[in-house]
C-alpha cells in the first residue's frame, strides 16, 4: 500500500462533476478525511466564441467548458478508508484504472498531471533561478560536475544552455532545467 499522494481520476455521471465535487468535499470535512483526501478538481477552461444577437450584432460570449466531462481529480493517499469515502460519494461510478473488486485505482502520471494542472492553471512553470552569465553546476548526465557560464534560458520549455568547456574549448550546451544543481 502506498502512502503518497497522488492524483486519481474518479468517474462520476455526465453533468455531476460541479455536486460530486462538492460531495466528496463535505464528506472529507465530515468524515475527518483531511488528512488523506486533499484537493478536489474538475479541469475546466474559457472558450470564446462570436455569436450574432438578436439585432445582428456581432457579441463575444464566454463558456466555461469541462476539459474531461464526466470525471473528477482527486489528489489523495489511497487507503481502504479514503477509496470507500470516494467509492460510496453519490453520483461516483468508480475510479478509472479500478478494475472492480476492491482493487485499488491505478494514479495518473506525475508529468501527465502535471501537464493538466499547467492548462488550467492550477500551477506554474518553475522559473530559471539563474541569470545569464552566471556559472552553474551540472547535477546529472554525462557532464555532471562540470561547471559553466549560462548563455541563455527559455523558461517555458524549461532549457538552459550553458558553455561547458569539452576538450578544452567552450561549448554552447543544452540543459533541461532539472539537469542543473539547485543553489544551496
Amino acid at each position: 500500500m502506498s502512502l503518497k499522494k497522488r492524483w486519481y481520476v474518479v468517474q462520476t455521471y455526465s453533468g455531476s462533476e460541479d455536486s460530486v465535487k462538492k460531495d466528496i468535499e463535505r464528506r472529507i470535512e465530515s468524515m475527518g478525511m483531511t488528512e488523506l483526501i486533499f484537493d478536489v478538481i474538475i479541469p475546466e477552461e474559457t472558450i470564446v466564441e462570436k455569436k450574432v444577437n438578436s439585432k445582428g450584432e456581432e457579441e463575444t460570449v464566454e463558456k466555461i467548458k469541462k476539459i474531461f466531462p464526466g470525471y473528477v481529480f482527486v489528489h489523495m493517499i489511497i487507503t481502504d478508508e479514503s477509496w470507500h469515502v470516494i467509492r460510496n460519494t453519490p453520483q461516483v461510478t468508480g475510479f478509472l484504472g479500478s478494475s472492480g473488486g476492491r482493487t485499488k485505482p491505478v494514479p495518473v502520471e506525475t508529468e501527465e498531471m502535471n501537464k493538466i494542472l499547467l492548462n488550467i492553471g492550477v500551477i506554474e512553470l518553475p522559473k530559471f533561478k539563474y541569470n545569464i552569465g552566471d556559472v552553474v553546476e551540472i547535477a546529472r548526465g554525462p557532464f555532471e560536475g562540470q561547471t559553466g557560464e549560462v548563455l541563455s534560458f527559455d523558461n517555458h520549455q524549461q532549457k538552459a544552455v550553458v558553455n561547458i568547456e569539452v576538450f578544452g574549448r567552450g561549448t554552447p550546451t543544452e540543459f533541461d532545467f532539472i539537469d542543473i544543481k539547485e543553489e544551496e
